[in-house]
Formats: C-alpha cells, structure tokens, sequence
C-alpha cells in the first residue's frame, strides 16, 4: 500500500468500530443513565488501516460477518468509527444496501431528486440532467410510478443511473449488480470501466471473477481485520483456499486398519477393470446436455461508430438446415451470420465478434482479420453477410451477451464503423460446463484401477 499523500480519494487509519449489545430494550436507557456499566461488546472492524489513490479500484472481500458493509458505511459517513480516522476526498456516490436512501412512496422521478440531492446535485443540475438518468436506467414507463412497486433489479437501475450521473470521484458499490439482468448489467460494467479513467471505486463483491476482472488491489478482511491485501489474482486465491481450510479431517489409525484387511475379492481386478464417468452419449444426471437460449438481434442496442456501414442482423443458424435458432446445444454446428449494408465504400473490411459474460470479460471470439489473407472491399450500396462457422461451446450456466462491429483498415490502425454492444443475448440454460467459465470438448471420462498392492 502506497504511504499517504495527495493523491488518495480514501484515507483510514486504524479504524475499529465497536457495537454494545443489549439483551433488553430497557439497558439501552439505563446504558445512558449509568454510562460506566460494562455491556459486552461486538467488534465489527479492528485496527483497519488502507488508502485508495485517485484512478484506483480496490476490491473487499470477506465472508458474511467480516465488516465489509461497515467499512463502507463509515468511509460514507453515514457510521462513525469508534476509533480511528477516516478522510474522504470528494464526491463519493455509494451503492449500498438495496433501495436505501429510497423513499418508498415517492415515485422514481422523486427518487432520483431525493438521491441527487442527497449526493450534491442542486436543483438546476438535477433539471439538467434528469432526462440523462431516467434514459439510462431504461425506466421511462415506470419513473413516475412509486418505488415501493419497483422490484429488486428496478432499484438497481435507479440507484444506479443516479450514482452515474453526479460527477463523483469515488463510486462505492456493495454487490449491487448481484440483482440486475444480463444486458443493464453489461451497461452498467461499461460505466464501471469507463469510469475507471477518471475515478476511484470501492467494490465489495462475493464473485471472485468480479473482483479479478475489475480491480487493480484487494483487500480481504476477516472478523474485522484485513488479513491480506495486494494484486486481486493473488489474494482471491488465497481467500478461496481459506474456505477449505481445516474441513478435510485425516483419518485415525483404527478407521484404517480395516480398510487394508478387506479380502482381495472384494478388491478391483488387477489391470482389468475400470470405472467409466462419463460418454458424450450417456451423460451423468449433473451434466445434462447443454442447452442456451438465444434472443432475437436487437437493432436498438446500444452502438456506436464512425457510420458509412451498418449491421442490420445477426443471428445463429443451424449449419446443415440453415434455419434461425432460438435455442443452441453444446457442440452443435452453427454459422453465426451478421449481415452489413454499405452506404459508402468500405475499403478494408473487418468484421468480428466476440462473446462476453455478464461482467463484460471476453471468453471467445474471432474476426476476419489475417495478416497473410487480402482483404476485399464492400462497394457502396453493397449488402454483404458474414458467416463464421464453428462448434458451440460449453459454457456455465449464466447469462452472456454478443458483441459484434465492423471496423475499416488493419487491426493496428482502423475505423470503427459500427459497433453494437450486447446484440443478441445467451442464457445457458443446463451446460456440462462444471468448473471454469468454458468448458472443454470432453469425450470421456473415466477410473483405471491399478492392482491393489
């Protein structure tokens, strides 16, 4: 951890917070009466000392109970540490618990005055920018209807699409995009990313890929003290291994012995015999075949590009029949076609995609960029359509989205012409893929016996 300097947004040293527990609501008020009377005492934080620079994101990690949330409630201000010092740099924008700071019969639109005013805005700014939040949580039709109608993703979108938008140094978010769907999820970690150029986050999450794939440290407490902190990588690997520790008892000598009397008929037959796990054609109960369910293109998501050509479709096709899927399994061949229409010649073409989880990490994807292949033009007026070929993949049961672009040039130097984020939308529904984010094209599985000795 870097020392302190001008450079910090968040600044906390040795923080505790302490909180005195009661077993009748009457020792509160006696508690005040007779302030020397000792009560026992729940430490939540202990000791706690880190700092987060300007453009850093620093993850927390920890099991429930650990003081993650109570960190982050102190570094907003709204609890105050027993002991310690803490010091805020800026505008910070928090994403804590689901729909606090959410008046429950206001409606969204009053909502987001409350919030934006709770976060800094004053009444012109929120006028100004009013328009900009309610279009980027996408809930026009339900904004002047109250909140306490809202369901959970509804709230995510809200609170988000404020935070957004109040010019903030530090975003802190307490698992917030846990409850959002597959596309405003991938929205809001393009912000995220965005947003990195230019501010600072605090990010507590349970999902370790979360926590890898967007911060740049991490600290991990555990019962209130941070018991390691550095390269996220590093870190959540060791966090994970700690959830095992000490489950795995060695058995005694007693609980041995038997097993090495057993009679050799009961035994395996030495060289012979083997224990198949698993063929692609009698799958076990756990790996059902892999089944995704694909939406239909989106031709209004969002995009971006210099214009000149447009991807007006895309879709996945069957290889032998050539029909349109709306559900894929895993192996099958498919042709993913995306169809461009030029209004302007295209000298050098590159048309690509690629598949993403709902964090925004690329898994797979291809262009058709070859160093040693020439590239062909697309005339003015020209409709083309690009067909990429391939077997579809294991992938874990979730939500993923289809990037697609086309670009004009060289992979070092281009234009992007069009580029749609999030055109058509996966849910793996069942998926071999057990382990991992993408699995691997296994055709067997199984136990080869040695003799016993």
């Amino acid at each position: 951890m870097s020392d302190e300097n001008n450079n910090s947004v968040v600044s906390a040293r040795n923080i505790s917070k302490s909180y005195t527990l009661y077993t009748r609501a009457s020792q509160r008020l006696l508690h005040m009466i007779l302030p020397k009377r000792e009560y026992p005492k729940f430490e939540a934080l202990k000791d706690v000392t880190f700092q987060v620079d300007r453009g850093e994101t620093v993850g927390i990690i920890g099991q429930n109970g650990a003081g993650k949330s109570t960190l982050l409630q102190i570094v907003t201000g709204t609890v105050p540490p027993t002991t310690g010092t803490i010091s805020v740099s800026g505008r910070a924008a928090a994403l804590l618990e689901l729909g606090a700071g959410f008046e429950p019969d206001f409606t969204g639109r009053e909502n987001i005055r409350l919030n934006g005013t709770i976060l800094g805005l004053n009444e012109a700014q929120l006028e100004e920018r009013m328009n900009d939040i309610i279009a980027f949580s996408e809930l026009s039709e339900f904004v002047d209807r109250p909140v306490r109608t809202y369901s959970s993703g509804m709230f995510m979108r809200l609170a988000f699409s404020v935070a957004a938008h109040v010019d903030a140094d530090l975003l802190i978010i307490d698992e917030a995009l846990a409850v959002g769907d597959a596309r405003f999820t991938q929205k809001c970690m393009r912000f995220l990313k965005d947003f990195k150029r230019r501010g600072s986050i605090l990010f507590v999450s349970h999902d370790m890929g979360a926590v890898t794939g967007l911060c740049d440290r991490v600290l991990w407490l555990d019962h209130g003290r941070i018991r390691a902190e550095g390269e996220p990588a590093r870190v959540c690997e060791q966090y994970v291994a700690s959830q095992f520790d000490g489950l795995i008892a060695r058995p005694s000598e007693n609980e041995i012995a038997p097993a090495k009397n057993k009679s050799r008929s009961n035994a395996q037959a030495p060289g012979q015999d083997e224990v198949v796990l698993y063929l692609p054609d009698t799958p076990p109960r756990e790996s059902v075949l892999g089944l995704t369910s694909c939406s239909p293109f989106n031709p209004n998501a969002n995009a971006f590009g210099s214009g000149g050509a447009a991807i007006v479709d895309a879709g996945i096709f069957d290889r032998n029949t050539g029909e349109r899927l709306a559900q894929v399994r895993e192996g099958q061949t498919v042709d993913l076609r995306i169809s461009i229409e030029a209004d302007d010649e295209v000298a050098a073409p590159i048309i690509g995609f690629y598949i993403k989880d709902r964090l925004g990490q690329h898994l797979l994807g291809e262009n058709t960029f070859w160093e040693d292949v020439p590239q062909h033009s697309i005339a003015a007026g020209q409709s083309i359509c690009t067909v990429f070929s391939f077997d579809w993949p294991a992938m874990k049961a979730g939500a993923y989205a289809l990037t697609i672009a086309i670009a004009d040039g060289s992979m070092a130097d281009h234009i992007q012409r069009h580029w749609i984020h999030d055109a058509i939308i996966f849910e793996v529904l069942s998926s071999s893929s057990r382990h991992g984010l993408v699995g691997l094209n296994m055709h067997r599985v199984a136990i080869d016996y040695a003799p016993v000795q």
